[in-house]
């Protein structure tokens, strides 16, 4: 780099530092590391000036997302791609990205100014569909490009989120996967009966129990009634209304269900269930299957199952089924977020399987820094190597914040998980545990590490139909919470930028390694190969620096590395020197 009078840090925090030429960009060409870029390299591409209703960005800083390996693996075939044929229409990587507003289209000058640091928010919806920033739409494995109304007004909705000042480049880019870890702590799932939609309530002729299902129901449209006995349909059918349509129908095997649901909701699910008086595991797995996308499932009970129902997981995750419990006899107790929480239990014993992975790290860390989070936060991990960083990172704010932090280099199913928590949970099991590895055959047994009221997250996802083992009887005996979460929203995202600026999060502190703008392929290989245990992040207006540990780059670069913090963890003065001494200058 040559720096000449026009350059300064300042100038460049100002957007208004020289524009570099050529200007380096990764496309991807089809699916496997080798489709992104061109033999190996970024291509050079023009630097665009906006359109009336278009901004000019420089790009930052991009994280590297391990959700991107799908996309990776599966090439066109990806399903958020629709078929696009990327050998000719290539798409660009680059979902968690932070940007700077170098020039506005005439339409937007108004709205935005040169110097303007914004957050991209990549889940982005048109017209009911979605599109996603760094999948269809091109992302931020570039230097500069252009952004639009597919990102500035979609359906209405700007989905870019200023950035404060004092918030870093890596914090920002950041933002976006800790936006997801946030988003796993608060509630998705519909926990009310869905006004104008279709019910299914499911019982035993031979259940003499009476129920009270009060305001339940009054605002569904239809309900269809299997095996009740005539006391408890009569009690329905006085409880719905006369503006509900009810159907009473024979009960039907259970072989016979699917034929069920597609006659009265063509395929599409029941958008609430409740089935009363479960006893069979087999029953609620076949009951469970068809619940609509944001459908519940209440369970009303007073006996266990025979056994495990097989669940399936991937709808967890991605469709936000919910069950719900009570043990009766009013059932719409089984509702509602006051009894069905989403956060992490104040004081309780909470256990991240996948801990020292980029993602598990960062739930760990809001563990850590929550202020009335666990008083016990275990992480566990196949991997040593991993888990020993997570320590040495997390193991000061631990001491700071007064919990208690445990590292174990096991799997969920290894018996010394469960006496580890029964030591520290006087054998109640843990309060929450939350897994972030998509494995079904994981998930189910993290599943067994629970106490009777404890929460299961799934924030890993694994495809629809993947089906593991859960004992749902403490849905409604005790009150289990079986979640999932995919993505985030703008909210979740501003809440995180938030946090930063407030000094209650730090974004960045599982930044494992960097690049300049010629290591984005690298990167992604690095990432697929599991090399750092935290964050990748490139930096595309550096140049010249390849992928680095950050304790290679202390090595590497004593001036950055002696910027580090005491753990060697990413700072801002350290951001300030890879820029001011490493970034791109055109000679002027």
């Amino acid at each position: 780099m040559t720096v000449t009078g026009a350059w300064s840090y300042d100038r460049y925090r100002e957007g208004t530092a020289p524009l570099p030429h050529p200007n380096l960009a990764w496309n991807t060409y089809g699916g496997g590391v080798e489709s992104i870029g061109r033999d190996g390299r970024p291509e050079s591409v023009d630097v665009p000036a906006p359109a009336p209703d278009q901004l000019l960005v420089r790009v930052d800083a991009v994280g590297l997302c391990f959700s991107d390996v799908k996309l990776i693996r599966l090439g066109s075939e990806h399903p958020k791609l629709y078929g696009r044929d990327l050998s000719v229409d290539p798409i660009r990587l680059g979902h968690e990205a932070t940007v700077t507003v170098i020039e506005a289209g005439d339409d937007l000058a108004e709205t935005y100014r040169t110097g303007d640091r914004l957050a991209i928010q990549p889940d982005i919806f048109i017209d009911g569909r979605s599109t996603a920033y760094g999948y269809t739409i091109p992302g931020g494995l570039i230097q500069y490009h252009l952004i639009g109304p597919e990102v500035l007004d979609a359906d209405g909705v700007s989905y870019v989120i200023p950035v404060a000042d004092d918030i870093g480049y890596a914090a920002a880019a950041l933002s976006e996967p800790w936006a997801c870890v946030e988003a796993a702590y608060t509630q998705r799932r519909r926990l009310w009966p869905l006004s104008g939609g279709t019910a299914w309530i499911i019982g035993h002729p031979d259940d003499q129990r009476d129920y009270d299902f009060g305001d339940t129901l009054r605002h569904a449209a239809r309900v269809v009634l299997t095996g009740l006995n005539p006391n408890t349909a009569s009690a329905v059918l006085e409880a719905i209304g006369p503006k509900t349509e009810a159907s009473v129908v024979d009960a039907p095997e259970l072989s016979e269900y699917s034929s069920l649901v597609d006659r009265e909701t063509g395929g599409d699910g029941f958008d609430d269930i409740i089935l009363i008086d479960p006893r069979s595991a087999s029953q609620v797995t076949e009951v469970a299957r068809h619940i609509a996308f944001r459908g519940t499932l209440n369970l009303v009970g007073e006996r266990p199952l025979d056994g495990l129902s097989s669940i399936d997981f991937g709808r967890l995750h991605y469709d936000y089924t919910a069950f719900v419990g009570t043990r009766g006899p009013t059932i719409e107790t089984a509702y509602g977020e006051q009894r069905n929480r989403c956060d992490l239990r104040p004081g309780g014993v909470a256990v991240f399987v996948g801990a020292g992975g980029p993602m598990g790290q960062m739930h760990v860390q809001r563990a850590l820094e929550k202020a009335d989070g666990p008083s016990v936060v275990i992480g566990i991990d196949p991997d040593r190597a991993r888990l020993d960083v997570l320590a040495a990172s997390l193991g000061p704010l631990a001491e700071r914040s007064g919990c208690e932090l445990i590292v174990l280099n096991a799997d969920a199913s290894d018996p010394t998980v469960r006496a580890l928590i029964d030591e520290r949970s006087g054998g109640a099991g843990a309060d929450d545990v939350v897994v972030t590895v998509p494995v079904a055959s994981v998930m189910a047994s993290a599943a067994r590490l629970m106490s009777a009221d404890g929460m299961l997250v799934f924030f890993a996802g694994v495809a629809n139909g993947t089906t593991g083992q859960l004992d749902m009887s403490p849905v409604y005996l005790s009150n289990t919470q079986y979640t999932g979460t995919s993505g985030s929203t703008l909210d979740d995202q501003a809440l995180v930028l938030d946090k930063t600026a407030a000094g209650l999060l730090s974004p960045d502190l599982n930044l494992a390694a960097l690049g300049g703008i010629e290591a984005g392929r690298d990167g992604v290989q690095a990432m697929l190969d599991g090399r750092f245990a935290g964050k990748i992040v490139i930096f595309p207006q550096v140049a010249g620096m390849p992928l680095l540990g950050l304790d290679e780059l202390a090595d590497r670069y004593p001036d950055i590395g002696s910027a580090l913090g005491p753990q060697g963890q990413w700072t801002s003065e350290a951001e300030r020197r890879l820029i001011e001494t490493h970034g791109v200058v055109e000679d002027l």
